[in-house]
């Protein structure tokens, strides 16, 4: 009888360490769908942000239609992007084409002041704060998540269960501060626009990814 009761325990024992490991992973696995679902809202939010910023810049240098084209490229492939790589390499290179327009509007005074553009240049600048917080926080979760996988024993229950290492979202060194502007005083009305550097190339798509269509 007591060897019974000792093996029993030791089954309820075993069973209950499977189970906590278990619902650990999946609860720091919600952690980081959760984290990711934040970022998307920015990233949808800077999105919308975009064409009415573009429109305003258009109304005061409509012949720098490359940077524009190049802006609206790079936002549909980053709308496009599918798996947390192809979404980072997509945001970076949005951020690089965003910094190039507003590179344009520097050299028009009027643009500078008016009052629609500053307010869209402002909602740009905390969106993109609030999208490099909510990086942080999930790249954090996928620490936490990650390191489980490798440690015993939650390394046995991860590969019974097939739970898979989770990517990060990482910005390139030039793209990790938010877009902005510094708007000093400007004069004057209607400047010539200064010579601008050509557009940022697309990035070459992932293998076995389409390139995503030109709008």
């Amino acid at each position: 009888m007591v060897v019974w009761i000792i093996v029993i325990a030791v089954v309820v024992l075993i069973a209950l360490f499977f189970m906590l490991g278990y619902n650990r992973l999946v609860r720091l696995r919600n952690q980081i769908e959760a984290a990711w679902s934040q970022i998307d809202v920015q990233l949808k939010r800077r999105y919308d942000l975009i064409p009415n910023l573009v429109e305003t810049v258009k109304g005061y240098a409509a012949h720098e239609r490359e940077t524009f084209e190049s802006v609206t490229r790079a936002r549909q492939q980053a709308i496009d992007a599918r798996g947390i790589e192809d979404q980072a390499q997509a945001e970076n290179f949005l951020t690089q084409t965003l910094r190039q327009l507003f590179a344009v509007a520097e050299a028009y005074p009027d643009l500078k002041a008016n009052q629609n553009f500053l307010a869209l240049q402002e909602e740009l600048t905390g969106t993109e704060g609030r999208i490099a917080f909510a990086r942080q926080f999930y790249n954090d979760r996928v620490l936490v998540f990650d390191n489980a996988l490798e440690q015993f024993p939650s390394s046995v229950i991860a590969g019974m269960f097939n739970f898979e290492e989770k990517p990060y979202f990482e910005a390139e060194e030039q793209s990790r501060e938010a877009v902005r502007v510094d708007f000093g005083q400007g004069g004057g009305t209607g400047a010539p626009p200064a010579q601008s550097s050509p557009p940022a190339q697309a990035p070459p798509p992932s293998s076995g990814q389409q390139p995503p269509a030109v709008p």
